[in-house]
């Protein structure tokens, strides 16, 4: 390959991420990738029962790649990690992995930005251990935003949650359900809206079918159930079709999932569903399987990735944890690489 590398960051030291990403390189499904982290990190995980054997090798840019001993996970270490990650206890908040994970997700950033690394794919961090470091930023998608601006105003952003049968778009995320709902305005819906049929476009959908959930119990029943779906979503809707945009709504969030899922025996009626807030959006993908489930951070200005698990503490230095998320995070960086 003549393009440069995906770029997978480590994500929290003590969770699964470092497990998962030696097995997907171990069982091949991790070529021409370089892991930004921690290379006592990643042998500790290696050395987990029915994990490795995997070689590594330390590179000092992207660049390097190409020199790399087949079958050698290329590593590079960003300046700044704390010392002694591998030497954590497994499965345990510690601001130290918070600090790590953050600093191989700016140094990530910084490689595609500079045209070194073509994408961003991104192992799961814990968003309490990134607080104890004292990063400002309740997750991914909010660091990822801040680090795109280059200093100036931020790129409007979304979070889409896809598999093979549904992908589904969000309004809002890292909030409390309160502050979520306050944060449903006609610009956050206009603007996801806008956001969703660009990217359906970007893959190659010359005019994506847009499903719209509402917010409330049945879509509001007409202002019995709240009225944010006339005051706010359905407007939304409205101003986005005089745009040229196929969008349809709002509908009853308990079935528009189901209307969008597309499968072999069904064509779904849209190719993307947006979704008010986090958890309505979410829990439906997840369901029909986390191991094949990628976030997408739409609106950035590359590729980036990740899979749909956390840092799954609890299993966390058990060598159990399934890459097969990670593993389509990696594909569908390719596939959105090769479409853009």
């Amino acid at each position: 390959m003549t393009q440069a590398p995906l770029l997978l960051t480590m994500g929290d030291a003590v969770g699964i991420g470092p497990e998962t990403l030696v097995k997907a390189f171990a069982r091949g499904d991790a070529g021409h990738c370089v892991v930004i982290g921690d290379p006592a990190v990643l042998r500790r995980a290696a050395a987990l029962p029915g994990v490795g054997p995997v070689m590594l090798a330390v590179v000092d840019s992207p660049a390097e790649l190409a020199a790399v001993p087949p079958g050698c996970l290329p590593v590079l270490v960003p300046a700044g990690l704390p010392e002694g990650l591998a030497r954590l206890p497994w499965g345990q908040v510690d601001a130290r992995c918070g600090a790590a994970a953050a600093r191989c997700i700016e140094h990530a950033v910084a490689l595609v930005q500079a045209g070194a690394g073509a994408a961003v794919v991104t192992a799961p961090i814990h968003k309490e251990a990134l607080a104890a470091a004292g990063i400002a930023f309740p997750g991914h998608t909010e660091m990822l935003q801040a680090l795109a601006a280059q200093g100036a105003a931020l790129p409007p952003v979304r979070m889409m949650l896809a598999n093979d049968e549904l992908r589904v778009v969000l309004v809002t995320i890292h909030l409390a359900l309160r502050c979520a709902i306050d944060a449903v305005t006609y610009d956050a819906v206009l603007e996801t809206l806008r956001i969703a049929h660009r990217a359906g476009a970007a893959w190659g959908l010359a005019r994506p079918r847009i499903g719209v959930a509402g917010l409330n119990p049945h879509a509001g029943e007409g202002g019995l159930f709240g009225d944010e779906e006339l005051r706010i979503i359905a407007p939304a809707i409205e101003a986005a079709c005089a745009e040229g945009i196929d969008a349809r709504g709002p509908f009853a969030p308990d079935t528009v999932f189901m209307r969008g899922r597309d499968t072999a025996a069904r064509r779904g009626e849209f190719d993307l569903v947006v979704a008010m807030t986090h958890d309505h959006g979410l829990i439906p993908v997840k369901y029909l399987g986390v191991e094949q489930g990628v976030n997408v951070t739409l609106g950035l200005p590359f590729v980036r990735t990740s899979p749909d698990h956390g840092t799954a503490f609890d299993i966390a230095g058990q060598g159990i944890a399934d890459p097969a998320s990670l593993v389509a995070a990696i594909r569908m960086a390719r596939r959105l690489l090769a479409a853009s």
